[in-house]
């Protein structure tokens, strides 16, 4: 009986029930959203059996103090480990190929990007791999033999049993030994195709991968019993580490710089936590996706935010529409219904509402869904689990239950007697309070998020239009999959793309500007003076020139009069200038400076210019000491154009299939290389745009149904006082200045602390954008201008309002 009368009294009131059902039904789906990602980002790694007993072997490397934390270590390690006490299984892998320099995979006359992993004995058991086709030990260790996973089979050949298929790569015929389960999206070691160490593709790494003699470096995976000390296994490594003479052979200078520190520090960290692990660099293998906790965070407090908004906005008109309710409710006490009934039937109807609401926002969840993911970056085809929908009513029910408390409060304290003899209690004092303080909490928090939102978009734009020191617009950039110093097929294509018409050179360099997939450091040293670690920068001699940058002070290389590869000459920038003890640049121009190859071997060299600053890094890193050799043995080249830059696009995917046949093509124009610095950045600029509008949607709403009831409750009010003489701007006054009020002390609560939260943000730049306080300011202009909007109507309607019809009401 109570359903049935909550049911018919939303479908009498058609506009009150659309207008409960939107707002719910939008803050719920946002708030599933945005709670989906956070469980997905806090489940990284979690389908890998017994993960709270693997741990990621990390290593940071003190010889150059501005080192951050890399994501991998030598890959003697694992063999050193595998004989230590605790340790039940250990692995390593790298990717069969750099990023920059992706294996490509033809199927038919397809061409296909493939990520693929080089793995060592243990990887499949660590991960708990299991083969749904063919034999996975047995996959790995033949040299031919590649394993798939079960969505590449499927994009690959339509099938998942594909055994035996064959796939060619980089002219190299493969077969396919074993299928493998996808592994879900949320991993931090994805991969689409695996290779043992005996495979063809792991030829130049197999003999480093088995005994790590030269100390190279990988991803290492450990896998302890439970219970074992992980600080002994710690200090266990690291004394390997102390005493490996491939990590240890640094010349005196660097050894005595480097003090009492180790040249090397080892750590050990869960991969269960790997996914929230700052800071992380690696130059050779494959880090995943990594996420910020404090933004996580901070996306599951605008999420419950929303939903506060939301559930506020749905009590402030339940508690209106109670109060036009009282008839109702007196005469269904008059006729018997005790307070538990009257309790229920309110709490009936807004478990009604809520469900409802949660079955709309579903599916506005699911319809946003795509966009939401593109936001984010993240697969999250798997957010509609049975769990997460059930997690989603049970949400919808808790807030149709606590939403219901405080209307049903307000409809058990309605006098019958009072209400039926026409004189119709009004709101308390108290109440009004609460209802107002509500709504002042709806408009601080959308000031706040709107101010937090305006800022990071400003600082966003500032970064992606800041210059890199040289401009970006004519120049375009195409990655080899070979070095053009090492191959006649990479030299040829330099060549012949050098002489397409509307080409005005190219460039050979290791990275192009913007971009630090190639990173590498060494120590310059004056004679008899002070050493200085350099980010080492291998370019060809007309790498300058088409930049068209001007030395700060010298010269920079130049075509015709430096030669490629020559070891002699180099540039450093004005840091780097400081660093190695120079009064001025000036000052370090013709000087000379000690150089040690990989060799070991000192190679003297000639300082003969300064550069200006190049932005390799973002805006988050400050400029480094940069020094820049003669070598060709870079794979990137830097294209000036004039001209229509389409037609050069054009020109090189036509020269492409004739000297790279079975690789893919890598062109992107040299802002777009800029622009991924700060990828992440517009994403979350417009998710929180998006959740920005929604929060002042809300409150827009909120203020539009406090103006409605202002003018309501004050209508003799606002009669009296036009009895007396007040005019029609008077009471248009009289409600904006209720509203403006509240608007202020909103603005006084929510700007502060988006004030507190932008310094947070920008404090993570070493290089911000002017935002001072504008962006509060603006923030605030913005929320006013809803507002006004919100109560415009009802203001209008005041100064409107007839006596005659007031007084007889």
């Amino acid at each position: 009986m109570d359903f049935r009368i909550g049911w018919r009294t939303l479908i009498q009131e058609p506009a009150y029930t659309l207008a409960v059902m939107l707002g719910l039904s939008a803050g719920l789906a946002a708030c599933l959203l945005l709670l989906g990602f956070v469980r997905y980002s806090l489940e990284y790694d979690a389908s890998v059996p017994d993960v709270d007993n693997i741990y990621v072997v990390r290593h940071r490397f003190n010889v150059d103090p501005t080192e951050p934390l890399y994501d991998l270590a030598p890959m003697f390690l694992r063999n050193a480990a595998l004989k230590m006490p605790g340790v039940v299984d250990a692995t390593t892998y790298i990717p069969a190929r750099e990023e920059v320099m992706p294996i490509a995979v033809r199927i038919d006359r397809k061409m296909l990007r493939v990520r693929a992993l080089v793995v060592l004995p243990g990887f499949e058991r660590i991960l708990g791999l299991r083969a749904l086709h063919g034999d996975l030990p047995g996959a790995l260790e033949r040299p031919d033999r590649i394993v798939l996973t079960e969505a590449t089979a499927l994009r690959y050949f339509g099938a998942a049993d594909v055994v035996g298929r064959i796939v060619h790569m980089e002219g190299k015929p493969q077969q396919v030994g074993a299928v493998v389960a996808t592994p879900p999206s949320n991993t931090t070691i994805p991969f689409e195709m695996l290779f043992g160490v005996n495979s063809t593709f792991a030829e130049e790494v197999r003999h480093e991968m088995v005994t790590g003699e030269h100390g190279w470096i990988g991803k290492i995976l450990i896998r302890v019993r439970p219970g074992t000390s992980i600080s002994a296994l710690t200090d266990s490594l690291q004394q390997v580490v102390d005493h490996t003479p491939s990590v240890q052979s640094f010349p005196a200078e660097v050894m005595a710089r480097l003090g009492k520190r180790k040249t090397m520090d080892i750590s050990l960290s869960p991969l269960r936590g790997a996914y929230f692990t700052q800071n992380l660099r690696s130059t050779i293998a494959l880090v995943g996706d990594r996420g910020d906790p404090v933004v996580i965070a901070g996306l599951a407090a605008i999420a419950v935010l929303i939903l506060v908004l939301a559930a506020i906005n749905y009590v402030n008109l339940t508690t209106v529409r109670v109060l036009r309710r009282q008839r109702e409710v007196a005469m269904r006490k008059v006729l018997g219904a005790g307070l538990s009934q009257l309790a229920l039937q309110f709490m009936l109807e807004s478990l009604l509402v809520s469900m409802l609401a949660t079955a709309l926002g579903l599916l506005l969840a699911w319809l946003a869904l795509p966009v939401f993911s593109e936001l984010v970056n993240r697969q999250l085809d798997d957010l509609f689990t049975a769990s997460n929908i059930a997690a989603a009513f049970g949400i919808g029910a808790l807030l149709g239950v606590v939403s219901a408390i405080y209307p049903a409060v307000i409809a058990l304290r309605v006098h019958p007697t009072q209400v039926l003899a026409g004189r119709p209690g009004t709101e308390s004092g108290a109440s009004m309070r609460l209802r107002r303080v509500l709504t002042v909490i709806q408009i601080a928090a959308a000031m706040g998020l709107a101010g937090v939102s305006i800022a990071i978009a400003w600082q966003t734009h500032y970064a992606l239009t800041s210059s890199p020191g040289f401009d970006p617009a004519p120049l375009l950039v195409v990655d080899m999959p070979e070095r053009v110093k090492d191959s006649p097929t990479a030299h040829g294509f330099y060549t012949a793309l050098s002489a397409q018409t509307g080409v005005d050179g190219v460039a050979v360099s290791d990275d192009p500007v913007g971009r630090l997939d190639w990173s590498w450091s060494r120590d310059l040293q004056r004679p008899g003076g002070q050493a200085a670690t350099m980010e080492m920068k291998s370019v060809s001699t007309n790498f300058f020139e088409q930049l068209r940058v001007q030395p700060v002070a010298g010269r920079l290389f130049k075509r015709g009069v430096d030669a490629d590869d020559d070891l002699v000459p180099v540039v450093i920038n004005a840091i780097a200038a400081r660093a190695l003890g120079f009064a001025s640049p000036q000052a370090a121009v013709g000087e000379t400076v000690l150089f040690t190859g990989f060799d070991n071997k000192t190679i003297r060299k000639t300082i003969v210019g300064i550069a200006p600053e190049l932005r390799f890094r973002s805006l988050r890193e400050a400029p480094r000491a940069t020094a820049y050799e003669l070598r060709t043995a870079g794979a990137s080249l830097t294209v000036r154009v004039h001209g229509p830059m389409a037609d050069i696009e054009r020109a090189v995917r036509e020269l492409w299939p004739r000297y790279f046949p079975e690789s893919l093509l890598r062109m992107h124009r040299a802002d777009e290389v800029l622009a991924v610095n700060y990828a992440e950045d517009a994403r979350m600029a417009k998710l929180l745009a998006s959740a920005t509008c929604l929060a002042l949607i809300i409150a827009g709403v909120g203020t539009y149904v406090l103006s409605a009831n202002t003018v309501q409750r004050r209508a003799r009010e606002i009669v009296l006082r036009k009895l007396h003489g007040a005019r029609r701007g008077d009471i248009g006054l009289l409600v904006l200045r209720e509203i403006g009020t509240l608007i202020l002390i909103a603005a006084a609560i929510g700007l502060p602390l988006a004030a507190i939260a932008i310094q947070r943000y920008l404090a993570g730049y070493v290089e911000h954008a002017p935002v001072g306080y504008w962006t509060l300011l603006f923030a605030l202009a913005l929320t006013l201008v809803i507002a006004i909007s919100a109560i415009s109507r009802h203001a209008w309607l005041a100064m409107r309002l007839s006596p005659v019809e007031a007084l007889r009401s």
